[in-house]
């Protein structure tokens, strides 16, 4: 009959041997940070803001100068070109500050000139999502997308993802790995739901 203290010791070696598994299994993911902990270096967009960036197709009206106005995709280089003024750079900008930009150039051709500056189509930013999801691979997604966007673009989770390791890799003064749980994605509210994708972004989900 076993005593008391051998099945005692039992328990506590198996016990021991639980912690080391989960040691090495936590050990296996490297450093990373929540996204609850994250804090973006870059200062935040305001509210219901769009910023102007390369691929961006845009219309430029000048109020009755239809000469003056032109549509057209914003280029690699952050630039357009529009009548009277050649290339001028859009990218960075938000419509509204645009518009004033070339307001106050083209005083030079109309008195009081009036410019409206709209999206006409957004650009896209490719994000690479590999790991345990159904379809791996590079997708292109509106700006500000978040991680569920994307997940959901890529197929969703295969049956042998974990729903507690999904990672985006971004790449600030080093590269970064900011962790997501499945659940949180997938509420309105909170910061995995907030979060938003940037351009060079990679998401793995093991």
């Amino acid at each position: 009959m076993t005593s008391p203290r051998t099945t005692f010791s039992g328990s506590r070696v198996a016990l021991v041997a639980v912690l080391v598994l989960a040691a090495s299994s936590c050990a296996n993911l490297g450093e990373y940070v929540w996204v609850q902990e994250y804090r973006d270096p870059r200062p935040p967009a305001a509210t219901n803001t769009y910023v102007l960036g390369a691929g961006d197709t845009v219309s430029i009206r000048v109020f009755n100068q239809e000469a003056m106005s032109a549509s057209g995709k914003i280029r690699s280089d952050g630039k357009i070109s529009l009548p009277f003024l050649n290339d001028v750079q859009a990218e960075g900008y938000t419509p509204p500050v645009l518009a004033e930009q070339l307001e106050a150039r083209l005083k030079d051709y109309v008195n009081k000139p009036v410019v409206t500056v709209s999206v006409v189509e957004q650009r896209l930013i490719p994000i690479a999502v590999v790991g345990d999801v159904r379809s791996q691979g590079t997708i292109s997604l509106p700006p500000n997308s978040g991680v569920l966007a994307a997940l959901a673009a890529a197929g969703g989770l295969t049956e042998l993802a974990r729903k507690d390791r999904i990672f985006v890799i971004r790449n600030e003064s080093k590269p970064l790995r900011i962790r997501f749980k499945w659940e949180e994605l997938q509420h309105a509210e909170g910061a995995a739901a907030a979060f938003r994708l940037r351009p060079g972004d990679q998401i793995v989900v093991e």
